[in-house]
């Protein structure tokens, strides 16, 4: 063989393996080059500090876990570690490995009609979630993840432009959500999916947690596939008190579960984050004009404050969103003996008011205060402890209204002549669904002079002396624990007449209670019937004869009542023989 020729070869071989060496040192270098920039891009989301390649390779062989609670979308809140994001795609990822968890299971009822409701506004079909599901082995193949190490809250706001939305919608579910999951602390991260901007309210959702806020937009500067290492998706609904007419009429929610006790220790805690002080209570009583400036005004709104003022004789002061900080809103209402504004989102700031204090919608012409309550439900509810007034405009003459105007802003002018015809002279917007009825946009954007001898009149008929807050205290509703150590005995006399006798000891927290009327209620039924007899009594033993047959087993029910509507438990079922 020529040693030339075997040399060569040699030599190619040598090359070949450094070469190949040398690409391969290149491709990890760029690996490393790469996972440091991915580490640093994570990194600038949070300061805590991350290992990429453990996390990544946790992801890959654990894949995606979620856990959640609810057994409905429309109150499920789920729990996520490494559920991704493709800012691309727009979807979320849910990766499937052997160490995978997925609870609820629930195959194809997943998109019946989603996993959960990203919003508090329930079962409203822009506000669903939901991914799509990829095996971990497709990491291969996909951008190289971006991680986000904080504990991340994903949710949409509803409407952050409108403050009534804000608040009902958005923060204080926001606010009880966070409480509900520990590690949703002052240092989790929110991130607003639903794709709106960021609104002129904004700071007001910053105040919820110390690291800044995300939206769906800002996500596309981070990376291409976001990984978030735990992750809560949804909000809990528990705190809001309204629906908005998607479905039917708009009013309060059939089964409201929150108390002015929860809104008031939401109000604490945003009033502390605005730095003002519960202690900062003026000595000077004074009644607040909330002012529209845009549309919805009240045309003689200086000559509404004078007669307020003199009426009342306290200082009255007009406040807007436009021309005052949100922080001096909170601090003069706060304080405040009354609130008076048009029907409209600004009066949510009600939840700021002192115990004791008034709310006073004023409502413009043909539009029925009883068919749009937010505020009125939000000032009754239980521990709010707020009076609340509607006045209504019952003139038309005291009307401006605007049928020129785009459709959007109450204009009727797109509508055919006999239907802006109707509406002009209709007395009263009937009961519709959310959102575009022209004759309620239409009534909804009128001016208002103010009737004010009326006005005074009904704020009179409620507000008899001067106007004022009370002072701070818990004013809940205790219920009775159960009744104890209940007995019955039986006493025969012939073969038709019995007597049954039955006691019970008073529940056990009634004797650390004030309460003004105790009574019990009990029911006896004969086993084996379906009807029972209900007595209310007063006392803790009762001798009862009156249905009472000899030789028959009856099934005995005792409960406690405080102040006629306040009911306790029903104790243990006694079994009683004559």
């Amino acid at each position: 063989m020529n040693i030339a020729a075997v040399f060569n070869a040699l030599l190619v071989s040598v090359l070949a393996a450094v070469l190949w060496k040398y690409i391969k040192l290149h491709e990890h270098a760029a690996m490393v080059e790469e996972e440091l920039v991915l580490m640093r891009q994570s990194q600038e989301l949070s300061e805590a500090q991350i290992d990429y390649h453990a996390a990544l390779q946790a992801l890959v062989e654990n894949g995606t876990r979620m856990v959640c609670t609810g057994r409905m979308h429309t109150d499920r809140i789920c729990r996520f570690e490494s559920l991704c994001y493709s800012t691309e795609a727009e979807e979320f990822v849910y990766f499937h490995s052997n160490s995978s968890v997925m609870l609820p299971n629930l195959g194809s009822r997943r998109f019946q009609p989603a996993l959960l409701d990203l919003s508090s506004v329930e079962d409203h079909n822009t506000q669903y979630f939901n991914f799509v599901e990829l095996p971990a082995a497709a990491l291969k193949f996909m951008p190289k993840p971006v991680f986000v190490p904080d504990v991340a809250l994903i949710a949409n706001r509803f409407n952050p432009d409108n403050l009534m939305h804000v608040f009902h919608d958005d923060l204080l579910p926001i606010y009880y959500t966070m409480q509900q999951f520990s590690d949703l602390d002052l240092e989790a991260r929110l991130f607003f999916m639903e794709g709106w901007s960021e609104g002129v309210h904004f700071d007001l959702y910053k105040l919820l947690s110390n690291k800044q806020p995300l939206l769906r937009e800002e996500l596309k500067t981070l990376g291409r596939l976001l990984c978030f290492t735990k992750s809560y998706v949804g909000l809990s609904k528990i705190t809001t008190w309204y629906q908005y007419g998607f479905v039917q009429p708009q009013g309060p929610k059939a089964n409201i579960l929150v108390s002015g006790n929860e809104i008031r220790q939401f109000t604490k805690f945003m009033m502390q984050k605005l730095n003002i002080s519960l202690e900062e209570s003026s000595s000077e009583e004074y009644i607040v004009v909330f002012s529209r400036t845009i549309n919805r005004l009240i045309l003689n709104e200086a000559e509404l404050i004078l007669a307020l003022a003199q009426e009342f004789q306290m200082k009255t002061i007009s406040v807007s969103l436009e021309e005052h900080s949100f922080s001096d809103i909170v601090r003069l209402i706060s304080n405040a003996s009354m609130l008076v504004s048009m029907h409209g989102a600004q009066l949510v700031m009600a939840l700021f008011l002192p115990r004791g204090a008034t709310v006073v919608e004023l409502f413009p012409y043909a539009i029925n205060p009883e068919h749009y309550t937010p505020y009125k439900t939000l000032a009754t509810l239980p521990g709010m402890d707020l009076q609340y007034i509607a006045w209504q405009n019952t003139d038309r003459e005291d009307t401006v209204t605007y049928p020129d105007r785009p459709w959007d802003q109450g204009g009727i002018a797109h509508l055919d002549k006999a239907e802006q015809e109707r509406i002009i002279k209709s007395t009263e917007v009937p009961r519709h669904l959310c959102c575009r009825n022209p004759e309620w946009l239409f009534r909804a954007y009128q001016d208002t002079k103010v009737n004010i001898p009326s006005l005074i009149h009904v704020i009179r008929q409620t507000v008899k002396t001067k106007p004022g807050p009370k002072k701070q205290k818990w004013s809940g509703s205790l219920y009775p624990g159960k009744v104890r150590d209940a007995k019955c005995q039986a006493s025969v006399q012939g073969t038709s007449e019995a007597k049954l006798a039955v006691s019970w000891q008073i529940p056990w927290n009634l004797r650390y209670l004030k309460v003004r009327e105790v009574k019990y209620e009990v029911w006896i039924q004969e086993q084996g019937e379906n009807t029972y007899m209900p007595y209310i009594l007063s006392h803790q033993n009762h001798t009862f004869s009156e249905n009472i047959k000899p030789f028959t087993i009856y099934l005995v029910w005792i409960r406690c009542i405080f102040n006629k509507n306040l009911l306790g438990p029903f104790a243990d079922v006694l079994l009683c023989s004559t």
